[in-house]
């Protein structure tokens, strides 16, 4: 059954990126295919995000256990896409000018704070690793809580990108708040311990 779920989950966050670019490589995409796929993989990354929010409070209303042992998958496809969003922004709109990235992180608070989501998210990806989080024991859940700050800065940086409508960033705010509404006991632990 896991297995079944698992192979689903991948095909569900896989197949999007396949469309996405080979929309790109045929042109497909609209007028500027450029923002097209660098908003759809930062979009896709914050869906995903929440996503793994989610499934704990899920597992314990449907009353569903499985549903936990899919956050390290689902939160891995998250920063899959978080890594398409910022290479996608590095190739496309920088044109791998690194002095030039240097300077928007410095300049634009709103790419400053998506690198620093996309620096939290790196670091839980890789002590997502199972010899990683056995060596680091207590600690692993301590640094594996710092995803409710990776999510604020997300929607943070989201909402500084919109230049017009606040419609959907206020949505995922909202949507944000109600995920961390939801572990509230557990964040006061953590932030107050």
């Amino acid at each position: 059954m896991l297995t079944s779920v698992k192979i689903i989950v991948h095909l569900a966050a896989l197949l999007p990126l396949v469309w996405l670019y080979y929309g790109a490589i045929n042109d497909t995409l609209g007028a500027d295919p450029v923002e097209y796929v660098i908003h759809f993989t930062g979009t896709g990354a914050l869906n995903i995000l929440l996503l793994t929010l989610a499934l704990s409070p899920a597992a314990k209303f449907f009353k569903k256990p499985v549903l936990i042992k899919l956050r390290r998958l689902v939160g891995l496809w998250a920063f899959t896409y978080a890594i398409f969003h910022l290479l996608n922004f590095i190739f496309f709109e920088l044109q791998f000018d690194w002095r030039l990235l240097v300077s928007e992180i410095v300049k634009r608070p709103y790419i400053t704070v998506g690198m620093m989501a996309f620096l939290i998210l790196s670091l839980l990806a890789f002590t997502s690793i199972n010899r990683i989080k056995r060596k680091m024991g207590k600690n692993w859940q301590q640094l594996h809580n710092w995803v409710y700050i990776a999510a604020i800065a997300v929607v943070i940086h989201f909402y500084w990108s919109i230049k017009s409508d606040i419609y959907q960033p206020a949505l995922y705010a909202l949507i944000l708040l109600w995920l961390l509404s939801l572990r509230r006991s557990r964040i006061k632990v953590w932030l107050f311990k």
